[in-house]
């Protein structure tokens, strides 16, 4: 059986919590930004916690 490999885009993307949960950043923050309120560019900043139900998904990638 092949060596299970990390997929290079996920570990780029998402960082393992003390507590195992996995952090994420918002998407819609990168370019175009002109038409975007202040206070939405401010709530895209922050970052969030995967989705339970893309959980299991994000831990395959990262061989976790």
């Amino acid at each position: 059986m092949p060596k299970m490999n990390t997929v290079s885009g996920a570990k780029k993307r998402f960082k393992l919590t003390s507590s195992g949960k996995i952090k994420r950043k918002h998407a819609f923050k990168s370019h175009i930004l002109t038409k975007k309120g202040t206070k939405q560019k401010r709530n895209l900043t922050h970052t969030a916690i995967v989705h339970k139900a893309d959980e299991k998904n994000v831990k395959l990638q990262l061989c976790i």
